[in-house]
């Protein structure tokens, strides 16, 4: 019996999936950049300038969303509403608005820190060297360290690991002081090295950095002392100063805008992906739900090409049969796109109905594996559908699609108001007791991570603050 070879399937099936993940993964303007490149490489694909709705595919009126896909199917408070919206949309509202908002409205995301060093060391780089201090800008991590061996770096270039220390620390010199270090211990000495030149530095202090900063890091005073020669008043004189005046971790000090205006032409003002609002503008009704797309018109395979396949050449015939295959696929694969991002959306704002209303203290613990499940997808298609998206909350604040799987956020939320709240500097222990009391179970470390994530100082450092107010 004749059978059809499973093989002959594959292609386009492999095709479709992975054209259908690298559109999942770009945000909306990417999009439309994607979209513009295939427009203008591809004769077999076209974009019908029309009002439709992407998901009823109904005609819309010249302004506004879809009347239907934009109102509610059950009563249930719970249960979104969430629909596709032109790009031309994006300045209305969801519905209840059609004025357009000021600038201001929307959250300032300004240079990453990586951007923000590179555009002041540049003048001093020499042409050659600002790939290399790119490089080196873009293996920082959270900490504003470099997360690389120099000796890797210099393998990688193929120059002595000398080149690699000379930007290295042009970097370094850089605001926040001691970026780019490759230790915490280096990043203190190189801020030690600069403020010596406007003030006073203990003479003690490098050494203690140098020699001692294990046990500094572990607040053994006493055995510091001994170590050094000192007494333990000498010691606690460096710690407050250290204290007072650097910082372990350059990239939670404050840059930027906060000590170094950025000029506005810098600013890069966030258009969301995805726009939350609630109906009518009352927080007692359901949440309205766009997800914003970069066209309004219809993206299609192009007729008159079709037609003319039939009459061309038997040698144009095979190159124009491989645009309309591949504008048929496009369009697809955005079809595809569209359908599980709307139930990635409805299914996340459903479950952090709270988190969106109240904040970020009521955040559920929800994972992308959960919603795989439920979506019955596999995970890594939920990771792509919410890396780079970002969400406008309905108080106007854009944030990262992915902090409604951040399952830290919520806890560092109430550790900011304990903190906040304080009478005087609360360790870490009596952190996680309090933590323990409203039901919040986790270790001393990682009350001491959370806390470290929202820049906050230790209990001791927090006391030095107060003290020197």
């Amino acid at each position: 019996m004749f059978q059809i070879p499973y093989h002959t399937l594959r292609p386009a099936t492999t095709a479709h999936l992975a054209q259908t993940m690298t559109l999942l993964s770009l945000t909306v303007g990417q999009l439309k950049q994607q979209i513009d490149t295939e427009l203008s490489t591809n004769p077999a694909l076209e974009l019908v300038e029309e009002r439709r709705c992407p998901t009823c595919r109904r005609l819309l009126p010249e302004r506004g969303v879809c009347p239907v896909c934009s109102c509610p199917s059950s009563t249930l408070i719970d249960e979104p509403v969430v629909f596709l919206s032109p790009r031309e949309d994006f300045y209305t509202g969801s519905g209840s608005s059609a004025e357009r908002p000021d600038e201001d409205d929307f959250s300032v995301e300004e240079d990453n820190l990586a951007a923000y060093v590179l555009r002041q060391i540049a003048p001093e780089l020499d042409p050659q060297d600002r790939r290399l201090a790119a490089y080196l800008l873009t293996n920082l991590d959270e900490d504003g360290l470099l997360a690389i061996p120099v000796v890797e770096v210099a393998k990688y270039f193929h120059i002595a690991p000398a080149q690699v220390k000379n930007v290295q620390r042009i970097i370094q010199r850089a605001d926040p002081l001691g970026v780019g270090s490759s230790s915490t211990r280096e990043a203190l000495l190189v801020q030690m090295d600069v403020l010596g030149d406007i003030q006073f530095v203990p003479p003690l202090a490098r050494r203690v950095v140098e020699e001692g900063m294990d046990l500094l890091s572990h607040r053994q005073f006493a055995e510091l002392a001994r170590y050094m020669g000192v007494s333990v008043r000498q010691v606690q004189q460096v710690v407050k100063f250290i204290g007072e005046n650097l910082n372990p971790f350059p990239a939670r000090s404050h840059w930027g805008d906060i000590r170094h205006p950025v000029a506005p032409n810098l600013h890069v003002y966030q258009q969301p992906d995805i726009i939350i609002n609630f109906m009518n503008d009352n927080p007692k009704n359901p949440l309205i739900v766009e997800i914003v797309l970069p066209l309004s018109g219809t993206l299609r395979v192009s007729p008159l090409f079709r037609s003319a396949i039939q009459q061309a050449s038997d040698e144009k015939k095979e190159a124009w049969k491989g645009d309309m295959e591949r504008a048929s696929l496009f369009v697809k694969c955005i079809q595809q796109r569209n359908h599980t991002l709307r139930r990635l959306v409805q299914r996340v704002v459903s479950l952090q109905r709270d988190f969106i209303v109240h904040g970020e203290q009521y955040l559920k613990p929800v994972t992308r594996s959960l919603i795989s499940r439920d979506l019955d997808v596999h995970e890594s298609t939920i990771s792509r559908a919410v890396a780079n998206k970002t969400v406008q909350l309905p108080n106007r604040r854009i944030i990262p699609l992915a902090n409604f799987f951040d399952r830290s956020l919520n806890v560092r939320s109430i550790l900011r108001d304990i903190i906040a709240e304080e009478s005087s500097p609360l360790s870490d222990s009596q952190l996680v007791d309090i933590l323990a009391q409203r039901g919040i179970n986790v270790a001393r470390r990682t009350v001491a991570k959370y806390r470290s994530m929202e820049g906050i100082l230790p209990a001791h450092l927090r006391q030095s603050v107060v003290q020197q107010t």
